[in-house]
Formats: C-alpha cells, sequence, structure tokens
C-alpha cells in the first residue's frame, strides 16, 4: 500500500500509486453496499466528527453513511446555532470537539486552507469535503473512481471539464488527481471563469466548447456557483446556456462511448439539458452511490488501515443470515 497519510487534505501533489490505492480500497468497500446487511467493523470504536461549516446534503450525508457502514461512532456540526456564531474561532471549536476524544474530523469551510491549519493544530486525522477556492478531494476522487469502473481504465482518456472552473474546489482536485493516473485534461468555460495562467498546471485550455468536446470520452460539467460570483461575470443564464450548455446535439462532438458527468447539484436547462441529465451516457447517480465507497476507504486509510480494507469484511456479512 503506497498511501500512508495521515490526512486528506488535498490531492495536489498525490502520486499515482497513491491515488490508485484509494480506488482499490474504494472497489473493496464498494460491494458492501450492494449486500443485505450494509456494515463491517473496519472502524468499530473510531468516533468521527463532520464538521460542516458550509451548507452541504450529498457530501455530508455520504460521509456520514460512509461512517456509519464502517461501524463508527458519528457526531454532526453545524456552524448555525453553534458557538462559531457567538464568535468562537475554528481552532477553538474543533478543540473542544477533539476534547470529546473525536478521532477523525471531516470539515467543509469557506476559507482556502481551513484543514490544513486543522491538521496542524489538533492530534486527530483530517479530510477535507471542501475548502473555500481549494480543493474537494473526495469529490474527485469519486469521480475517477465512477470513470474506471465505468470505462475500465484512466490512463490515456480524454476528460473535458466544462463551466466554472474559477469558483470549482471540485475542478481543481480533478485536475491533480487526473493527470495523476494519465489522464488528458481540458478545461473550457467563459474566459471571466477561467483562472489566470491555468495552462502552467499542464492541462489544455479551450475558449470554444465545440473545439473542447471533439474526440472527449468524459465530459465533467460543473455547477455555475452563483453564491461565489460578485460581479459581471456572465451576461444571463440563458446565454450561458446557448453557449455552454452540454445538449445531445453538443454530445454527438465527443467519443462514441462518451460518459457524462457532474457534481450536483443540477442546473437543468443551464449547464446541461435534461436529456442529457438523464441519458444513458450520464454517470451521475452513478457518482452518488460510489461517493460513499470512496469516503468508507479515505476514513479506513487515514485511519492507518491497510490491505485495501477486504481483510475487515467477513464474507457472513453478505449472506443475509
Amino acid at each position: 500500500m503506497s498511501f500512508r497519510r495521515r490526512h486528506l487534505l488535498g490531492l495536489e501533489g498525490m502520486s499515482r500509486d497513491e491515488v490508485l490505492d484509494i480506488l482499490a480500497t474504494a472497489r473493496s468497500f464498494r460491494q458492501v453496499l450492494d449486500r443485505p446487511i450494509k456494515r463491517v467493523p473496519a472502524l468499530q470504536g473510531v468516533t468521527a466528527c463532520n464538521a460542516f461549516f458550509e451548507p452541504s446534503t450529498r457530501t455530508r450525508l455520504s460521509f456520514e453513511l460512509a461512517e456509519k457502514r464502517l461501524s463508527a461512532d458519528t457526531i454532526n456540526f453545524a456552524s448555525g446555532g453553534s458557538s462559531v456564531s457567538k464568535g468562537e474561532t475554528l481552532r477553538d471549536t474543533v478543540r473542544n470537539i477533539e476534547a470529546m476524544r473525536v478521532d477523525v474530523v471531516v470539515i467543509r469551510h469557506g476559507a482556502s486552507g481551513a484543514p490544513h491549519f486543522l491538521a496542524r493544530n489538533i492530534d486527530g486525522h483530517v479530510i477535507n469535503a471542501g475548502d473555500g477556492f481549494h480543493e474537494h478531494p473526495t469529490q474527485a476522487l469519486l469521480d475517477l473512481y465512477t470513470i474506471q469502473e465505468e470505462l475500465g481504465r484512466l490512463e490515456g482518456l480524454k476528460v473535458t471539464i466544462v463551466g466554472d472552473i474559477a469558483h470549482s474546489r471540485v475542478a481543481r482536485s480533478n485536475l491533480w488527481g487526473l493527470q495523476a493516473v494519465g489522464a488528458e485534461v481540458t478545461l473550457v468555460g467563459p474566459t471571466t471563469l477561467l483562472p489566470a495562467e491555468i495552462e502552467k498546471a499542464g492541462v489544455r485550455v479551450k475558449s470554444r466548447l465545440e473545439e473542447a468536446l471533439d474526440g472527449a470520452d468524459v465530459v465533467n460539467v460543473l455547477r455555475l456557483q452563483l453564491e461565489r460570483m460578485r460581479g459581471g461575470f456572465l451576461p444571463s443564464l440563458r446565454e450561458y446556456a446557448a453557449t455552454w450548455g452540454i445538449t445531445r446535439e453538443r454530445l454527438a462532438l465527443c467519443s462514441p462511448n462518451v460518459r457524462v458527468m457532474h457534481p450536483g447539484p443540477i442546473n437543468r436547462g443551464v449547464e446541461i439539458s435534461d436529456e442529457v441529465a438523464d441519458s444513458r451516457e450520464s454517470l451521475v447517480l452513478d457518482q452518488v452511490t460510489n461517493g460513499v465507497a470512496v469516503r468508507m476507504a479515505v476514513l479506513y486509510l487515514v485511519r492507518g488501515g491497510r490491505g485495501n480494507g477486504a481483510e475487515r469484511i467477513p464474507a457472513q456479512e453478505g449472506s443475509g443470515a
């Protein structure tokens, strides 16, 4: 096993072997989700805290379910109505949580670098569930896992990421993760939503959607993060949909076996048409299911789990006995 990190803070700088170790571990846990008894004792006795300082539905529920599937004890923390609203600092909040003998903190925070700060200041393990404009590593890992399971490989695939790159921590984590495993990444979107000098990250950047879709094996469509936009990034949602929306006609420019992804929530009719979102090419619901298995793998590995988790999945648990 190559993954021996105490924390998962991001995918930037992570090696190919580390990424593939996480995906292999996720594969061993994915089978648990299809069993009559969907629980294994891999983290029995471990307490995990989900500290979400930003709103979330999919990620928070996915982590909570992953923890329960691993038999961990789970507590949930939200900033609304907590001591944070009374002026308590991030460090004091989480150190108080840690004083309750919490072993793992899963954190989502609006400030880029908050998980890194936390990892330097507490004894427990830290998993980044999204920080500011920085990274969202488990979303990218579940995207990679879904692609690998669907297309059978990652190396050499052409992956096009479409839309609001500038505000997307999902895009950044996908960029690092896909490049680590040898995929070819293309970014495309309005110039106002492309980070300056992003080409230096080793990706291709296109100004026309049709050119970026040509021959693509995977199209990962990003959500327009309107809540993070201040100023005139877009003339209108209608114009965005007309120029950048993924439709059946535009999908025809891609590889014949193209697959479409979206981290959610989807703005239907803006980023992607109903016809595409609900098509056989869409992997959106697969991403949601696979997210639980990937987060099980990350939780297991940061706690020092080895042997890709298979030895902790008793055969009788799937027998219905």
